[in-house]
């Protein structure tokens, strides 16, 4: 979870007292924020690519609701296949879990190598899980719990050649890692609001390509409906949506504190350059304390087969990972521990002291752990 910026705090306190006044909130205000979303979420997947079209984009509460929003329109038949990859973050495998054992379809989980080269190894499992029956691929750009990059575009025209959905979560990459729409051309790419796009929880985003131009919606809101802005005429019902993605809009999707908050974050990451200088402050900070790492006797995925924002440190096999975290959390340096590994996600806020300061933290923490785990058995 990112931080909040005191600009993105403002900007949510001032909606709090604007519902001290209802007078001050007319039918205009449930409509202007979300379209100025939408166009600052699509100019972020539209860096160094093509126009993306905002009315494509929908307002969510959570990347699991627009996995199941994808996951009700997937036509999922008996003996199809949904491909994940290992210990990839649930909300995009629990609803693939029960669309799968609805229509008697299967959930392939692929598996990372057990060592090195784990990225480029995994990518290749991936791509030969893929077949005649494969449905949906279902993955993230970067892996939640080490940064394992996924070669996205690969795996997308992989996927197409067999006439799969490609269903991406980039909720730990958007706004840290350029996202290449144009070499993807995903079906659908959901990202949480409260990581790297640097905003509020319970706030999701959500592009939706042609397949699901003709879905069904989780509910059925007034607000997606044609002519919700005529607010004399809503009982006049109608059965047609407004077009592109709003259909998929959550209910009571005009939130007067999340939305400001929202816009707020990927105007700050608009001024800041986006997720490409993220990606260029990350990579000129975490590229050579990686090296200093591996000396220590850390193992850190090969360069070309992880991000820079956010990667893991495996531990050697003699030292366990919760006794490191409980000597850093002493130290006061919070990490994550994630599937066996030591989450390190920098950002634009930190510096290379920080680095130096995790990595004296980190070298004291392992020679602990070690010293803990007594002497190797082995021979």
């Amino acid at each position: 979870m990112s931080p909040i910026h005191r600009r993105v705090e403002a900007a949510g306190i001032r909606g709090i007292r604007r519902k001290r006044d209802p007078s001050l909130i007319g039918p205009e205000a449930f409509f202007a924020e979300a379209d100025e979303l939408r166009r600052a979420f699509a100019r972020l997947l539209e860096q160094g690519g093509s126009p993306v079209d905002p009315a494509r984009v929908a307002l969510l509460p959570s990347v699991s609701y627009g996995v199941a929003i994808c996951a009700r329109n997937a036509g999922l038949e008996r003996g199809d296949e949904v491909v994940v990859a290992r210990d990839q973050f649930p909300g995009n495998v629990y609803g693939w879990m029960r669309a799968a054992s609805d229509a008697g379809a299967r959930l392939r989980i692929v598996d990372p190598p057990a060592a090195p080269p784990r990225g480029a190894v995994w990518n290749q499992r991936l791509l030969e899980a893929m077949g005649p029956r494969t449905r949906i691929v279902a993955l993230g750009h970067v892996h939640w719990a080490d940064g394992t990059l996924f070669d996205l575009e690969a795996l997308a025209a992989r996927a197409r050649d067999v006439g799969a959905l490609v269903i991406v979560d980039g909720t730990q990459s958007i706004g840290a890692l350029p996202f290449p729409m144009d070499a993807v051309r995903p079906d659908a790419v959901i990202t949480a609001g409260y990581k790297w796009l640097l905003g509020p929880y319970s706030l999701a985003l959500g592009w939706f390509g042609p397949a699901f131009d003709d879905g069904v919606p989780l509910e059925e809101s007034w607000i997606a409906r044609e002519g919700s802005r005529d607010f004399g005429g809503l009982v006049n019902y109608r059965d047609s949506y407004d077009p592109g993605a709003v259909r998929f809009d959550v209910g009571e999707r005009s939130n007067f504190i999340l939305l400001p908050m929202m816009l707020e974050a990927l105007e700050l990451l608009h001024g800041w350059g986006g997720p490409a200088a993220v990606q260029a402050h990350a990579l000129g900070l975490t590229h050579p304390f990686v090296e200093r790492m591996r000396d220590a006797g850390f193992e850190v995925e090969e360069e070309a087969a992880r991000a820079s924002h956010l990667f893991g440190l495996r531990l050697p096999r003699t030292a366990s990972a919760e006794a490191v975290s409980r000597s850093l959390a002493a130290r006061r340096v919070v990490v994550s521990v994630r599937g066996g590994a030591l989450r390190i996600s920098p950002h634009l806020y930190n510096d290379e002291g920080d680095l130096r300061a995790l990595e004296e933290a980190l070298k004291e923490a392992l020679e602990g752990a070690l010293h803990e785990a007594g002497p190797s058995r082995g021979a």
